[in-house]
């Protein structure tokens, strides 16, 4: 397993790991706001490309880790972008969508079942709307539709969220402890991996500004109610029962969109991927990915 760069066009290049045999189903696992691929642990994916014969792969997001950083000066006016105005906008959820059929391209895949969480559900979902025929299933994970009212953040998850990164390695891995026990999973939280995986995030590169570029698209990107009702890819909607980033109801109207989706709620999980439920998150996406067509 090593790291490389695709094209995947618009002058874009994605940092990805691949994990199985290149001759297996591929999976696509799309993480959520300013998170590397790292975001999806390693164990993790050797878990679902043994345990489902597929080719498993995880990358970072334009504007994240190693992958093409944009350059726009100057912070996004949210509040302009909520309203329906593209001051700041550097490109859109459909455009991160984009990339993903790109990598799709450039893996040689016709079609790939494709996860996401969060951020990376939102972007999942576009891909599923817009490229239907690239989608054999859909597993959306702690995101929403982007209605309002659903999914809501507490006020305590949205000072986290928005929290300027330290500027410092220590400093940075010490703050990840402190942020988890706001948005994580409620006496889950192994505390000695996430040190050494914000470790390996500081060291692979933080981008602040790309942050704040994606917050942006997802505030641009609205409501997807109405389009997620003409999806027809097979569709598993996960969500963690103690998730205060991203409420719950945001997965529930998620499933309720989708027309023959099925929901899960994790017990005890909240917006991560703690380790100890990874047996059932596992065991739901390679279920639903054996059952679909």
């Amino acid at each position: 397993m090593s790291e490389r760069l695709v094209t995947v066009g618009r002058g874009v290049e994605l940092c990805l790991e691949e994990f199985g045999r290149a001759a297996d189903p591929v999976l696509v696992l799309i993480m959520g706001i300013g998170t590397q691929l790292i975001g999806w642990e390693e164990a993790f994916c050797r878990q679902l490309a043994d345990g489902g014969s597929l080719r498993v792969v995880r990358f970072d997001n334009r504007d994240v880790g190693h992958s093409t950083w944009f350059t726009q000066a100057g912070r996004p006016d949210l509040g302009a972008v909520a309203g329906g105005e593209d001051s700041g906008l550097a490109y859109t959820l459909s455009d991160m969508a984009g990339d993903v059929v790109g990598l799709l391209d450039a893996l040689g895949a016709d079609r790939a079942h494709v996860a996401g969480a969060s951020m990376g559900g939102m972007i999942a979902q576009l891909v599923a709307i817009a490229h239907p025929d690239r989608i054999a299933s859909l597993i959306s994970i702690m995101s929403r539709t982007g209605a309002p009212g659903e999914g809501e953040s507490t006020p305590e998850a949205v000072e986290v969220l928005l929290r300027p990164a330290p500027a410092g390695r220590q400093a940075y891995i010490d703050a990840g402890l402190p942020s988890a026990l706001v948005i994580g999973s409620p006496g889950l939280i192994d505390e000695q991996p996430m040190r050494r995986r914000r470790a390996t995030a500081f060291d692979r590169g933080l981008n602040p500004e790309g942050f704040m570029r994606q917050m942006a698209a997802i505030f641009a990107d609205g409501d997807r109610t109405e389009r997620l009702a003409g999806v027809r890819a097979p569709t598993l909607v996960l969500h963690g029962e103690a998730d205060v980033l991203i409420d719950p109801s945001g997965g529930r109207a998620t499933a309720a969109a989708i027309p023959g989706a099925r929901f899960a709620l994790i017990p005890g999980m909240g917006h991560d991927l703690p380790e100890a439920r990874w047996p059932a998150i596992v065991a739901a996406i390679l279920d639903h990915i054996a059952d679909a067509p």
